[in-house]
């Protein structure tokens, strides 16, 4: 069972001509699964990482299969599963699905290391202990499921 589940409607801006999903769009539909998976789940809103730790977590690697096209209307159910977490980075797999269909073809499915950084330092920089144990509890929580 997934540890996070985001849906999201593919709207005509997501669309190239033909009416289906332009592939850069995907990338900004995973962008929009991972920040709230951070609000929700975690308790971190981009807003108080940017803002109040004057911090980021970009993205350093990504690779994505196209397996199945998406098209405008579509609901698409992104499916979030942490599978490292590092001193600083965390991989995660992200694989979109028709929510009416869940059973059905996948989408695609990506796999992307995030990194935790601060202002103030050039590089990466060790999770903070709160946002450790909540992405650690994830984790454990996430386990608990696949078992």
């Amino acid at each position: 069972m997934p540890a996070f589940t985001h849906h999201q409607k593919v709207g005509f801006a997501h669309c190239d001509p033909a009416g289906i999903v332009f592939y850069p769009r995907y990338f900004e539909m995973v962008n929009a699964t991972v920040e709230e998976w951070f609000e929700t789940s975690l308790g971190f809103s981009f807003a108080k990482i940017h803002d109040d730790m004057a911090a980021a977590v970009p993205t350093v690697a990504i690779n994505i299969d196209f397996r199945h096209p998406s098209r405008l209307g579509d609901v698409l159910e992104f499916r979030l599963h942490v599978t490292r977490l590092g001193r600083s980075s965390i991989d995660l797999q992200i694989t979109a699905v028709q929510a009416d269909d869940p059973d059905g073809p996948d989408r695609f499915t990506m796999t992307s290391t995030l990194v935790f950084t601060r202002k103030d330092i050039a590089g990466s920089a060790p999770w903070p202990a709160d946002l450790r144990t909540a992405l650690q509890h994830h984790i454990n929580k996430q386990d608990q499921h696949d078992t």
